[in-house]
């Protein structure tokens, strides 16, 4: 046996010899061949260096700072030798080093590299020490190489204060330091499935920094930073040297100060003259309140959304606003007489933690005027339902509120005296009317109860309905009068009961009973959710499961039923409209105007769950808007009306239209992103980057690139290709320590400003890809291909000297942390208050969502702390995004929660000579206003003149289908703004009384059963 393995072996060895001899006889002529490759690499990268020494020498001659210019060309020529094959002498012991700690770092127990990758401000940490550390005084070259600066020495002699101010900056390269678990690219750089790319990638720093020694020799020094902590808000930023700071939850937060400022003392920033008008309002607050869409007669209909009442003329396409509102509204009651308008508002709290509290306010629907506010101090919570009397022509105001005991207080509203006040129940109450005939007769029913309250003087007494033989149900949802006086209820079951009076007494103890059941009357599948009397007497009720409305004679025999289609969700309220036509409010937020014969037609409609992302369309006046019930809208800025909708198969969080307006970028919560042609709505690509949700998507200016930031930490690059169709991930950046919330890029696309959830601020700088290549093959055959390793991950490079990109341009502006905004920040602000902000193109506002409920308007730039603001009240919920129109003439903002979408006209105050009042609350066509105001003489018109209209990114060209990259040359100022844009007439909008605030949870409703999936139409 043993002797077949060892001629076995012999035979196998012998074969091999002459495979062995021809593999090492290629491997020799390989090894020749890129011999001479590198000879040749070497003579032209030389030639390339004295060419640039020389450049440098020559512009370094005609500096006043001999010392800067002579550190930059010992520089330079030290990198000459280098890569000449000369002895770098001290770079290569840093160089050694640099591998040594990386090696050992591999060696590392498993535990041990957990926790060092684990580390979430490494990164952060390196650039900030890199920025605060004191320059050397001189430049004296190192022994052991006597054309190598000190400054690119890794270990550095100890300094002295005085060495601070030192002119010369270290320049950015290797850092000993090595990346936390967030560089998690960088950190894998020595893994051999890694290398490969990684080496192309981060070669691209060496021809980068060679081009900019005499630049970087030039920069101003490196600032001295405070480590003091200031405590107040007074001192929450502070100008020190050329830089400004300021803290976030202790955090200090660097600002450089931009060359073209002289002086920060003389810094100042004023309110800007440019004011907002509220002109459109999207959206229908159906999916948790009821009978809240009335017709008036001035032809419009009444309903409310976030804090804002909405007079809506369907036939003129116009709407009024009533703003008097500070939170979320939650019910409404017509009174009588059809004119006047009583609506309740829910609790909230304003930014500095006082409560607001609930009240009714009853106001005009013809001139918008409020007439009386009711109750403050006495709700709880909120308002839940209210009624107007009938039988006293609206005299008196029933209310209950959301407390525990859900409290009935009957009002003089004209007086504001409470007449009397009664705790309900514990259970959810549903509504509340007065009787049509009985001026002493209160009805409420809600969550297994109707009760009958008998109203006398400051006295109020319950009697309590009795079902008997009838099963009692879970809710009675609504109920309404037949002409007789008897009450109609709608409950849970899908069953109508009629109450009528009764004059029996019940046996002693048990008080009288009021009202009992008279007629049992099966209506609808599911829940009958609204029941309306019409002006015929005859009733129409609005089911849930089974999506009908029913017209009933007078004799309650069902007539005639439609169904509402699926996608429009359950039915909430139901309303008469003109002739035979009826209005419909639906749980999916529509509303419907409809006939037995004709239909349905939509006249409102808008999100139902939590709105973030919007875009504005760069050249039309059009914009898109994404939320969480998947639902992707484009609206019309002109016609007010939906261009196109499409379901997503998951929740969309944001989005971004390439500059040519072809297509749309959405972003959702699970990585997932989707690019939709922006006029047939086809799909065109679906790529993800990561598992987390996606907070932003920015294509560059001339539409090439794209950047993905994401929860994950990076910011993925893409190249983009024909016209916005093709996509190519390319890299992607790192460096930041906790998710990205916002971006810009710069005019020629080659830098990007970033911010983090953690208050950070980076900047990278894009590398072509070309020049990556040459950069890498270079420097592989010259044999120092690790002399800046980490430094340029994976196509995007990290500025690691901040104050370097003090002065670059910024296409657009929606970072909130940075020298030109930092001015936004409130008092004792936590970092979380700003949600979105926004300049416009014409550079002289800038726009800001917050987290009280509120919009507001600064100047452009925002570089003094605590700057003035035009504040604007619409909202309920905190306001999630902002967007200019490509032409400034209005201004998108999304509300959160509150699901609704605000559109504002810009308007100079230069231009306003009438008062604010007539533009406000103007009366609607034909009805004269009970109060009348004139406007002064003289009253100027104001005249819009038409200028040529800038795309989205400031240019005036179309783009062409295929857009080759293009440089753009940056302003010469921040503070020099382009020519501005006519300003388009006000709107029509009341100016709001008191601030938005926050609003506290919504009270849970019966919700339906089985709903079908959501599919709006388009």
């Amino acid at each position: 046996m043993d002797g077949f393995t060892g001629s076995l072996d012999d035979s196998m060895s012998g074969a091999s010899v002459s495979d062995v001899n021809d593999r090492l006889s290629a491997l020799e002529l390989r090894v020749q061949q890129q011999e001479d490759e590198l000879t040749v690499m070497k003579a032209a990268l030389a030639d390339v260096l004295r060419r640039l020494a020389a450049s440098e020498a020559s512009v370094s001659v005609s500096k006043k700072h001999a010392a800067k210019g002579g550190a930059a060309l010992r520089e330079a020529y030290s990198m000459s030798s280098i890569a000449n094959g000369g002895t770098p002498g001290r770079k290569r012991e840093s160089t050694s080093v640099t591998r040594k700690e990386t090696m050992s770092s591999a060696a590392k127990s498993g535990a041990e590299r957990k926790k060092e990758f684990g580390s979430q401000r490494s990164q952060m940490e390196e650039i900030q020490e890199r920025e605060e550390l004191p320059h050397p005084k001189d430049l004296s070259p190192s022994p052991s190489s006597p054309h190598l600066p000190q400054n690119l020495q890794q270990q550095r002699p100890p300094q002295s204060a005085d060495s601070s101010k030192a002119n010369v900056p270290p320049k950015r390269g290797p850092s000993v330091k090595r990346s936390s678990g967030m560089e998690r690219s960088q950190s894998s750089t020595w893994d051999s499935s890694e290398e490969n790319r990684n080496r192309l990638v981060k070669a691209a720093s060496t021809s980068k920094l060679l081009a900019k020694v005499v630049k970087n020799a030039d920069r101003h020094k490196e600032p001295v930073i405070s480590q003091a902590k200031m405590s107040t808000r007074e001192k929450n930023s502070q100008a020190e040297g050329n830089h400004i700071k300021m803290f976030m939850r202790g955090r200090p937060i660097t600002m450089f100060i931009p060359s073209d400022v002289e002086n920060y003392e003389d810094v100042r920033t004023e309110l800007p003259s440019e004011r907002l008008k509220l002109e459109w309002v999207y959206g229908y607050r159906g999916r948790d309140c009821r009978a809240n869409i009335y017709l008036l007669p001035t032809g419009e209909i009444v309903y409310f959304v976030a804090s804002v009442v909405v007079l809506f003329n369907y036939e003129e396409r116009t709407q009024r606003h009533y703003l008097g509102h500070t939170d979320c509204v939650k019910c409404l009651a017509i009174h009588p007489d059809k004119i006047r308008i009583a609506t309740g508002q829910i609790a909230g709290v304003d930014k500095d933690g006082r409560a607001v509290q609930p009240h009714v306010r009853v106001w005009d629907s013809v001139s918008l005027s409020t007439l009386q506010v009711v109750g403050l101090g006495t709700f709880e919570r909120g308002v839940g339902s209210l009624a107007f009397s009938k039988a006293d022509s609206g005299q008196h105001l029933s209310v209950i509120d959301d407390s525990n005991d859900h409290m009935l207080t009957v009002w003089d509203w004209q007086k504001k005296s409470k007449i009397a006040e009664i705790k309900t129940t514990n259970e959810v109450v549903l509504a509340v009317e007065f009787h049509h005939t009985d001026p002493n007769t209160i009805v409420t029913c809600g969550k297994s109860h109707i009760f009958f309250w008998t109203w006398s003087g400051n006295l109020l007494a319950r009697k309590q309905g009795i079902f008997g033989k009838y099963e009692k149900p879970k809710f009675i949802q609504c109920l309404a009068f037949l002409t007789n006086g008897d009450i109609l209820t709608g409950d849970s079951g899908g069953v109508l009961l009629v109450w009528s009076r009764s004059s029996a007494e019940t046996p002693s103890g048990k008080g009288p009973r009021a009202f009992q059941i008279s007629r049992q009357v099966k209506g609808h599948e599911g829940s009958v959710f609204c029941v309306c009397e019409m002006r015929s007497g005859t009733l129409l009720t609005g089911g849930g499961k089974d999506r009908k409305i029913i017209l009933w004679d007078h004799e309650l025999r069902a007539d005639r039923d439609i169904e509402v289609p699926d996608q429009y969700g359950t039915i909430r309220a139901v309303s008469e409209g003109k002739g035979d036509e009826f209005l419909v409010g639906t749980s999916r937020n529509f509303i419907l105007r409809g006939t037995f014969n004709d239909g349905f037609q939509v006249e409102v409609q808008g999100h139902t769950d939590e709105l973030w992302g919007l875009a504005s369309h760069p050249s039309r006046g059009m914009f898109l808007t994404c939320a969480q019930d998947r639902l992707v809208l484009a609206w019309s800025s002109e016609d007010h009306s939906l261009q196109w909708s499409r379901t997503l198969e998951e929740h969309g969080h944001c989005a971004d239209f390439h500059p040519s307006g072809a297509v749309v970028a959405i972003g959702t919560h699970s990585g997932k992103w989707y690019v939709l042609d922006a006029e047939t709505t086809d799909l065109v690509a679906i790529h993800t980057d990561g598992n987390e949700q996606l907070s932003l998507l920015r294509f560059s200016v001339d539409g090439g690139l794209l950047a993905v930031g994401s929860h994950d930490n990076f910011i993925y690059l893409y190249t983009v290709s024909e016209n916005g169709r093709k996509y190519s991930r390319y890299g992607k950046c790192t460096g930041h320590s906790s998710y990205i919330t916002h971006l810009d890029w710069s005019p020629d696309n080659n830098f990007i400003m970033s911010n983090s959830g953690d208050y950070e601020i980076l900047y990278c700088e894009y590398c072509d890809a070309v020049l990556l290549w040459f950069c890498e093959h270079v420097l592989m055959l010259s044999g120092h291909s690790s002399l800046f390793s980490g430094d340029v991950p994976n196509g995007c490079k990290l500025i690691r000297n901040r104050s370097e990109c003090k002065d670059i341009d910024w296409a657009t502006y929606t970072c909130v942390l940075g020298y030109h905004v930092f001015g936004v920040w409130p008092e004792g602000s936590d970092g979380t208050d700003i949600n979105a902000l926004i300049r416009s193109h014409n550079r002289k506002v800038i726009a800001l969502a917050d987290d009280f409920c509120k919009v507001h308007l600064f100047a452009y730039p925002c570089s003094t702390p605590k700057a003035p603001s035009h504040k604007y009240n619409a909202h309920s919920s905190h306001v999630t995004n902002v967007s200019f129109l490509y032409n400034d003439s209005h201004l998108i903002s999304t509300g959160g929660k509150d699901t609704s979408i605000m559109q504002w006209r810009l308007v100079e105050k230069s231009l306003l000579s009438v008062p604010d009042s007539l533009l406000s609350n103007p009366a609607p066509a034909g009805v004269d206003p009970l109060f009348t105001l004139l406007p002064p003489t003289g009253s100027c018109v104001e005249v819009t003149t038409h200028n040529p209209v800038p795309t989205a990114n400031g240019t005036q060209e179309p783009f062409r289908d295929t857009p080759p990259p293009t440089t753009v040359d940056p302003l010469t100022s921040e503070l020099t703004p382009p020519h501005s844009i006519s300003t388009p007439p006000p709107s029509d909008s009341t100016v709001s009384l008191k601030d938005s605030l926050e609003p506290s949870d919504d009270t849970a409703t019966p919700s339906d059963e089985g709903l079908p999936p959501l599919t709006p139409p388009s």
